[in-house]
């Protein structure tokens, strides 16, 4: 299946977004399954959500993670500069992104939803008001 990773600049991006949402790969149909109606540790995943002008394949607002799904595309010069440009923005913006392979998806779900999970229980990417609603016990922080 053709994965059409540069949008149409006619089109707006929430309209790329949906066009996405509506022709996801087997990958991402396999993945979407398990991160779906909060199924990981009760947090919410979106599909094909845009943040500016990227669209990432999975993303989880409240830990800033961000699931990437990569298929042979990905391996061309240009799409490695756009992926590279993407994360420096995203990991500007403070947000996690975890990157896998089609392949990995399909013959080892079970694997990558262990270090999705490892990610969303991960201290290391406490947001801001996430740090607001657990303070310290001693009141600093």
């Amino acid at each position: 299946m053709f994965e059409k990773i540069f949008f149409d600049s006619s089109k707006n991006i929430v309209n790329n977004a949906k066009e996405l949402r509506q022709r996801q790969t087997k990958a991402e149909e396999i993945l979407w399954s398990y991160l779906r109606n909060r199924k990981q540790n009760g947090y919410k995943f979106r599909r094909q959500h845009y943040i500016k002008t990227y669209i990432v394949d999975f993303y989880c607002a409240e830990k800033m993670l961000s699931v990437e799904l990569d298929g042979g595309i990905h391996n061309t010069k240009e799409q490695n500069e756009y992926d590279h440009n993407r994360t420096l923005f995203l990991t500007e913006q403070g947000i996690k992104e975890l990157r896998f392979t089609n392949e990995e998806i399909v013959e080892n779900v079970l694997d990558v939803l262990d270090k999705i999970r490892f990610e969303l229980n991960s201290k290391s990417n406490l947001t801001p008001s996430s740090i607001a609603r657990h303070p310290s016990p001693n009141g600093e922080g």
